[in-house]
C-alpha cells in the first residue's frame, strides 16, 4: 500500500495520519499552540528547513488546519493561525507529550510544565469518560466499528432479500 492511499482507508486514525502525520507537522503545531504566528518563528523553534517549512505550512492551510493572513499593524507580515479544525489537534499533541515525559525524559524531568490557566495548579492531562466522568485506560474502553450502511439489523450483509 502506499502512504498517499492512507487517506482513502476506511480508518480515522489512518486519515488523521495522512493530515498530521509527516514528522515536522507536529513541531509545527506545537509552536502553533505555543503562541508562534509567524514563518520566522516556527523556523526557529522547530530548526526546520525554509523549504520544507513553507511547504508545511500550506499543506496546513490547505487542510484547513491553519489560517494564513497578513497582521495587524505596520508591518503587515503572514500569520498563520490555529483554525477551530487545528484547536481540536490540541489533546493529540497533549497526548504525545505526556507520552513522551513518561517514557523518554531523562533525569532532569519533563521538559514543559502544564498550568490550568483558571486556578494556576500545575495539571496533567487525562483522559475521562464524557458520560460518568471515570478515569480511562486502554484496557476500559472497546472500539466498536461502525456498520456498514448497506447491512440491516438482524441481516447478515452478503445476503440478499427475496423478492415477493
Amino acid at each position: 500500500m502506499r502512504w498517499d492511499s492512507v487517506k482513502e482507508m476506511n480508518c480515522s486514525v489512518a486519515r488523521t495520519l495522512a493530515v498530521v502525520g509527516e514528522r515536522w507537522t507536529m513541531l509545527i503545531l506545537r509552536e502553533a499552540f505555543l503562541g508562534r504566528r509567524r514563518f520566522d518563528e516556527f523556523q526557529q523553534g522547530t530548526g526546520i528547513a525554509r523549504n520544507i517549512l513553507s511547504s508545511r505550512l500550506r499543506d496546513l492551510v490547505r487542510d484547513g488546519i491553519l489560517d494564513r493572513a497578513r497582521s495587524e499593524g505596520d508591518n503587515s507580515r503572514v500569520e498563520y493561525r490555529l483554525t477551530k479544525k487545528g484547536l481540536e489537534l490540541y489533546p493529540v499533541l497533549i497526548a504525545m507529550m505526556r507520552w513522551g515525559d513518561t517514557w523518554l525524559c531523562d533525569e532532569s524531568g519533563p521538559p514543559m510544565t502544564l498550568m490550568h490557566r483558571a486556578c494556576g495548579a500545575k495539571m496533567a492531562p487525562d483522559m475521562v469518560c464524557s458520560h460518568c466522568g471515570d478515569h480511562l485506560t486502554a484496557r476500559e474502553v472497546v472500539a466498536i466499528p461502525r456498520r456498514p450502511p448497506h447491512a440491516r439489523r438482524g441481516e447478515r450483509a452478503d445476503r440478499k432479500r427475496p423478492v415477493r
